[in-house]
């Protein structure tokens, strides 16, 4: 997944305190947010039974992963966040926190010891997951791909699909289930239709800071087209884990979730502007949340 939460906070990070500064320089809502998802992939995916505090350490292990990533991500982003009027309140634009090797050391050794920790409380293959999450996230997106290319937050979606990934290698290693594998390409899609809406809502911002996310390329219009058409294809695929296994309320969440979602980007297709793109963004939240309680909540009983 790559992340919609950086678009939607106004940082006061000249004033937060020690609590909210920490928690939005590691972008701890989408963490946690990561972090659930790797619960749901282990949840669905059949085999031996995961004991709790495996489970619950290996959530905060991606989130720690995640929470790096994101940091990763102010810290090399700093130029561009001080352009962007919704972040040029950061704390590594505002000066409250200096961007130096020190704090780059810190960022790596928090990342380093969430993949360290997937490999002690699960193992090596859920690791190697943990780590391609964070680094598809802060290395692939941050660095390679957002100043680029269009096709960065589309490539960036991977993140999240490694999170269902890490999860099911804590259960099954060896294999790859189509339950997390499907749960997996849901993932995959939901991030463009979840972000672009974002970007179409920010546009102005991104123009200012010459980032190529799609509504800058193409146009609001054509933008708010590809959101509808990536929602219906992320609805249609979270419709197919119900085919695999799958009980009654997956299948009532994705349902209900996707056909709202579908609603919101229809509006945003029909009339783009700030607040249907707004809408849209947040009913894809809802969607996403929707689907992971509801994986967990729901998942094959014989496992």
């Amino acid at each position: 997944m790559a992340h919609g939460d950086e678009a939607t906070m106004t940082y006061g990070a000249a004033r937060a305190s020690p609590v909210r500064l920490f928690f939005d320089l590691f972008k701890l809502r989408i963490g946690l947010v990561i972090g659930f998802t790797a619960v749901a992939g282990l949840a669905i995916t059949p085999g031996p039974a995961v004991g709790g505090w495996r489970i619950l350490a290996l959530a905060l292990a991606v989130t720690m992963a995640s929470a790096a990533a994101g940091a990763f991500n102010q810290y090399v982003e700093r130029d561009l966040d001080a352009v962007m009027s919704r972040t040029r309140k950061r704390a590594f634009v505002t000066g409250r926190l200096v961007a130096g090797p020190a704090w780059l050391a810190a960022i790596t050794l928090i990342g380093a010891a969430g993949v360290l920790l997937a490999a002690l409380v699960a193992n090596t293959t859920a690791a190697v997951y943990t780590f391609l999450g964070a680094f598809t996230y802060g290395v692939v997106y941050t660095v390679w791909l957002k100043r680029r290319t269009w096709w960065n937050i589309v490539i960036g979606g991977l993140a999240g699909s490694f999170a269902v990934l890490a999860g099911a290698a804590a259960v099954t290693p060896d294999t790859l289930g189509p339950l997390p594998l499907a749960l997996a390409v849901v993932l995959f899609l939901w991030t463009p239709p979840h972000f672009w809406s974002l970007a179409i809502a920010f546009r102005d911002d991104y123009a200012a800071a010459r980032v190529p996310m799609l509504p800058v390329v193409v146009g609001i219009p054509r933008a708010a087209r590809a959101v509808l058409a990536g929602a219906v294809l992320m609805v249609a695929a979270s419709l197919v884990p119900a085919l695999l296994g799958m009980g009654l309320v997956y299948l009532a969440a994705a349902a209900g979730g996707g056909a709202y979602l579908i609603v919101k980007a229809a509006a945003l297709a029909r009339a783009p502007d700030r607040q249907t793109a707004l809408a849209a963004f947040h009913a894809s939240l809802i969607q996403l949340t929707l689907l992971l309680v509801a994986a967990i909540a729901d998942a094959p009983r014989d496992a």
